[in-house]
């Protein structure tokens, strides 16, 4: 999955639900899309020059991904404090929302701006 930053902040990419990301007959394994928001939150910091590792992450399925859907996702920063950012991010197809994610992620290094 590719990524582009968003004016309004952010970013928003897409991706197409394969055969092989195939869960329940016909859809999409939740896994799928969970790791799919993982990545676009992480893409995002890193856009950002962040260095950071997925700490905890929240998901909400809210309806499935049929197979060959095209699935847009969009991912932001919701704030960052010391060596904590927290993001969030959604996924959405044809039919509405599929799922959104809530994320903990803790940088590598020191913080921006510490003393060394």
């Amino acid at each position: 999955m590719e990524v582009e930053a968003q004016p309004e902040g952010g970013v928003a990419g897409r991706f197409t639900v394969r055969q092989a990301h195939e869960g329940p007959p016909g859809h999409a394994h939740g896994g799928i899309v969970g790791a799919a928001l993982d990545e676009a939150m992480a893409l995002l910091l890193q856009s950002e020059g962040l260095d950071a590792r997925t700490a905890h992450m929240e998901v909400d399925l809210h309806m499935p991904a049929p197979i060959g859907a095209d699935v847009s996702v969009k991912a932001r920063i919701d704030g960052r404090e010391k060596q904590k950012v927290r993001a969030s991010a959604s996924a959405a197809g044809e039919g509405g929302t599929i799922g959104e994610a809530r994320a903990l992620f803790v940088l590598v290094g020191p913080p921006s701006g510490a003393e060394d």
